[in-house]
């Protein structure tokens, strides 16, 4: 079943996206884009979701709802 997790980008002075959620503990991913930010953040998210479900079993995640809405980021 899928779930969803917040994430929050934030663009560092440096340049770069920095993803961190209060839904999975622990998840902090970087990228060069917002979009590059996003995909570590799901690979990161997944290997502690994974981490999480062997230790006690319980991942307390939001079911998706039948309608949401989703930032899709292009470029121009």
């Amino acid at each position: 079943m899928e779930k969803i997790i917040n994430i929050h980008i934030e663009k560092l002075p440096e340049g770069v996206y920095l993803a961190t959620s209060d839904d999975v503990q622990g998840l902090v991913a970087q990228g060069r884009t917002a979009t590059e930010a996003l995909e570590i953040a799901r690979d990161v998210a997944r290997k502690l979701l994974e981490a999480q479900a062997q230790r006690s079993g319980v991942i307390n995640l939001a079911a998706i709802s039948d309608s949401f809405d989703y930032p899709l980021i292009v470029n121009d």
